[in-house]
């Protein structure tokens, strides 16, 4: 997100995304209990399955179509003969939700999943084993983690040591055991032996990337940089009507009517009182929409329709259609209560002004609190906090140098202006809510280029409403233009030139965060000229593995086993984009189809990168050469997903898809891991940073390489 000079981007700027990175995360423990402890053989018992779910995170159930997308939660039992299982697992209190990704109904469990089996005991003291395979997702961090959890107990449901050495898991606990044994390898990629009872060991990538450090960078840049926009903003609530005359009544009133100093220490505890009651509503509406609620503004269609039909309301407020008020009852008796003197007064005098200057500060504030639900938890307390900061220094500021007053502008025709211009900009931004509706439900009548038409027909009618083209009803028209509203009028008409282009496909890189997909273009002249460039395709190094079962998106030509990748990447000379992925992870597929899906994306991707995809629930069964135990937890790895999710966690201490990797020909991380992420423009910054870095590393390599051969010839470098 980037600050403008310009007031016309200061609400625009406030649609910027926060970005998400996959770290370990810890499986959730199963509780199991018996119906009937220490049964009888020919008694039937009921094995109750329990696990504790995070805060934010979801639990895929086991009765939804498995053909849908999303994992279902399997219980697999090992044979026995001690009983028999009678019927299928039945979940318990499971929910039900209708995903749009998936074009499907599944069922979840929140907060605790429960699931019941029962069966028929047939001998004294029987022992149970097998396994749980199940899927956990959060909508807030957009990450989807799968786990395959061993269970071994006895009839009194206590439990006992398993078999480990039939067991097979990607699951992991949050604690880093990565071991530090040396492994054998060519420029950082280990090719160590497999095989059943061989213990296998990955040493970690080279990371020069503090991916912690740089994610709480990132979230309080993102803070900090929203502060100043809604610092911003509240300077632009100045200057409407309903604040501005305000300004030197109240000062007038603290300055004369409490004289001295006693008139300072007033106004500064109403300039107090201010931030308060604002800071206050920002609380509250963090609390009432806790983190959980940004997935939820992303995707459903109703907040949606909801935020476009308020901000038109808005839009048409500020053109003078008609006047947002609250009750007069609520503000006549909040009036009443600022004659009682003292802090009270003082306080509902700070009241009364938030309540009367509703009108035209209720949509700069809404504005400001719709961005952040779509952000992190804390942001509406923090654009509250920056907007009332800005609305009542003023009133303090001007109470302690009384002579500021005389310098302030007159009220006059020139604050219906600003409040004009700003109804032109809530009208822009409520076509960002009707756009996710119909990206969401596939309308395809709000498709990028038929989204910047209206922008510039918009932004084109403010250009000549500031050059006195355009009258509303309510105003004079004006004879001729004053410097600023000229100023203005040519900020406004350049920002309209920077749009043209976009209709015919120029990609409009500082917008792309607030625009539709580039895919929903119906004509674009970029694309078809960058469709003129030979495409690098990595079929030269022969038939990728498991490509029968497995494929990755828009045509794009890579692998889906990693060794076979490397040596691909080396003999095109290219980096190597990495992309941990799962068949039942819903926010890989969002990414695919928003992000991946962009023009200037694919373009890369297919030309620029050699790409893996790394399968961490893929279930095909490897041959039994490849298997190896791993020195992370100790268990076998026979399958595809369990090495690849083994791979995963040892070579970067993370579990969770989506998670993206770009890797040098030395084993060395080109940028820090990316998650989950919608931000286009980000995702292409960070290709482009990971092949940066790729040849700025093989250029330094090669001089490196000539000293040392200089050196060794003993030429004389002086």
């Amino acid at each position: 997100m980037k600050l403008s000079n310009s007031l016309f981007f200061l609400v625009l700027l406030l649609f910027g995304t926060s970005s998400a990175v996959g770290q370990m995360m810890e499986a959730p423990q199963w509780e199991i209990s018996l119906s009937n402890p220490d049964p009888e053989p020919g008694e039937r018992v009921t094995i109750h399955f329990e696990a504790e779910i995070p805060d934010d995170w979801y639990m895929y159930s086991s009765d939804f179509d498995p053909d849908l997308g999303p994992l279902l939660t399997e219980f697999t039992f090992e044979e026995s003969k001690a009983y028999e299982l009678l019927g299928e697992i039945l979940p318990v209190g499971q929910k039900k939700k209708y995903n749009e990704i998936w074009e499907g109904e599944y069922t979840y469990f929140t907060d605790t999943a429960n699931f019941s089996q029962e069966v028929l005991i047939k001998k004294d003291a029987p022992e149970f084993r097998g396994s749980i395979f199940f899927q956990i997702c959060s909508d807030v961090s957009g990450k989807c983690i799968p786990f395959d959890t061993d269970f071994a107990f006895d009839a009194m449901g206590n439990s006992i040591p398993a078999d480990t050495e039939e067991a097979e898991t990607g699951s992991s606990g949050i604690t880093d055991i990565l071991s530090s044994r040396e492994t054998t390898g060519v420029k950082g990629h280990e090719t160590t032996a497999a095989g059943e009872g061989v213990e296998k060991s990955l040493k970690p990538f080279q990371n020069s990337f503090n991916r912690e450090s740089d994610e709480d960078e990132q979230t309080w840049t993102g803070l900090l940089t929203f502060f100043f926009i809604s610092f911003g903003a509240g300077l632009a609530a100045l200057l409407t009507p309903c604040v501005f005359p305000m300004i030197p009544m109240t000062v007038t009133f603290f300055t004369k009517g409490s004289g001295g100093k006693k008139g300072k220490i007033n106004a500064l505890l109403y300039g107090l009182f201010i931030i308060v009651i604002y800071t206050i509503v920002g609380t509250l509406f963090a609390v009432l929409f806790g983190a959980g609620f940004a997935n939820f503004l992303a995707t459903h269609w109703l907040p949606n329709l909801l935020f476009f039909a308020i901000f038109l309301l808005f839009a048409l407020s500020f053109f003078g259609m008609f006047e947002i008020r609250l009750p007069n009852k609520l503000v006549n008796r909040v009036d009443k209560q600022a004659d009682r003197g003292g802090l009270a007064g003082i306080f509902f005098m700070a009241f009364t002004l938030v309540l009367v200057s509703f009108s035209c500060t209720g949509p700069i504030a809404g504005t400001i609190l719709l961005q952040a639900a779509s952000g992190e938890a804390i942001m509406p307390l923090i654009g509250m906090l920056g907007f009332s900061l800005a609305f009542a220094i003023p009133f303090t500021l001007f109470a302690f140098f009384p002579d500021w007053l005389s310098s302030l502008p007159k009220s006059g025709g020139w604050l219906n202006t600003v409040k004009v211009l700003l109804g032109f900009l809530e009208l822009a931004l409520a076509l960002k809510f009707l756009s996710i509706v119909d990206q969401v439900y596939h309308w395809n009548i709000l498709d990028r280029d038929i989204y910047l038409a209206i922008w510039v027909v918009i932004f084109a009618l403010l250009g000549f409403y500031l050059l006195g083209k355009l009258v509303f009803p309510h105003e004079k028209k004006i004879e001729s233009i004053s410097v600023p509203r000229l100023m203005s009028a040519i900020l406004v008409f350049s920002f309209v030139v920077y749009l043209i282009p976009g209709l015919f496909g120029a990609p409009l890189k500082a917008l792309s965060g607030y625009l539709p997909p580039m895919g929903s273009q119906d004509f674009n002249m970029v694309t078809a000229s960058v469709g003129l460039e030979p495409e690098s395709s990595s079929n030269s190094c022969g038939t990728p593995l498991y490509s029968e079962f497995l494929e990755l998106p828009h045509g794009i030509q890579g692998f889906f086993d990693y060794e076979q990748a490397v040596a691909c990447a080396r003999e095109q000379n290219k980096p190597l984009f990495i992309d941990f992925t799962g068949h039942g992870c819903v926010n890989c597929r969002e990414m695919e189809a928003n992000v991946w899906s962009d023009p200037q994306v694919l373009r890369r991707l297919k030309n620029d990168y050699v790409v893996v995809a790394l399968y961490v629930d893929e279930k095909t069964e490897l041959p039994k050469e490849k298997w190896y135990t791993s020195s992370y937890d100790g268990k076998l790895k026979k399958t595809i997903g369990a090495q690849n999710m083994d791979f995963m966690i040892q070579k970067l201490n993370a579990n969770a898809q989506p998670y993206y990797t770009l890797l040098g020909e030395e084993g060395e991380l080109l940028a820090a891991p990316k998650g989950y992420d919608l931000d286009v423009a980000a995702f292409i910054s960070f290709l482009d940073q990971g092949k940066e870095n790729f040849y700025r590393s093989e250029s330094d390599s090669e001089q490196v390489s000539e000293i040392s051969t200089i050196l060794e010839s003993g030429v004389d470098l002086n």
